[in-house]
């Protein structure tokens, strides 16, 4: 079986350098640091971590079965665009209005209970969203052009996109364990700026995203 590993560290570095932009974990730390307000450091960093192994495991299911997925239920990807854009619209618009919290209680809230969001709405659709998981599935149905192979499970495919998804997770990681020692830097005011700020631009992206699909499902439709 051949292996070329400068075609595997360029496969990593497209699904890298692909999802990066999109998950934006660096935007998402000032939402992260908002819902989990009031929760210790110690939990901060438990629940960065399990978002963190959910943002891996999402994007590797996207892109290696996310197509045959869509393909069995009869979903096209324009309709996960529409529906998935208007969920993190939603979540989006919620957090912007939300009031401000302070002095919450932490010891109304158990650590088994923080767990149980760690996928929902922590990770999808706050860090992995419908952007993401429709450009890792369309990265699934090409990366294996690159790599001359007729499936995904091929070494090399195997190889970039493992590489490239676990890079996209530890720059989560670290982005959301220190999202307390962000806040603590720029206080009070400054993290409630950045939040309305990072919150109108998830509101934004989710209303592109919605629009994306949209155009998508319309455009068949329209005649030529």
């Amino acid at each position: 079986m051949s292996f070329d590993p400068v075609e595997v560290a360029r496969g990593t570095l497209l699904i890298t350098a692909t999802l990066f932009p999109i998950v934006n974990p660096l935007g998402g730390a000032p939402i992260f640091l908002s819902l989990t307000e009031g929760y210790s450091p110690a939990v901060q960093r438990l629940l960065a971590r399990r978002i963190a192994l959910n943002s891996f495991v999402l994007p590797m299911g996207s892109l290696f079965i996310g197509a045959h997925v869509l393909a069995f239920f009869g979903i096209s990807l324009p309709a996960v665009q529409f529906g998935g854009g208007l969920v993190v619209a939603s979540a989006g618009w919620a957090l912007l209005n939300q009031p401000d919290r302070k002095n919450q209680d932490r010891e109304t809230v158990r650590d088994v209970d923080i767990m149980t969001h760690a996928f929902y709405p922590y990770t999808l659709p706050l860090t992995v969203g419908p952007g993401s998981i429709s450009v890792a599935i369309t990265l699934g149905a090409n990366l294996p052009k690159r790599f001359d192979s007729a499936t995904m499970f091929s070494l090399e495919a195997l190889v970039a996109s493992t590489l490239g998804a676990a890079a996209v997770c530890v720059l989560i990681w670290m982005s959301y364990a220190s999202a307390e020692r962000m806040g603590r830097a720029l206080g009070p005011t400054g993290t409630s700026v950045l939040l309305r700020l990072s919150s109108f631009i998830l509101f934004c992206i989710g209303v592109q995203i919605a629009w994306n699909g949209l155009t998508g499902l319309v455009k068949p439709l329209l005649p030529h």
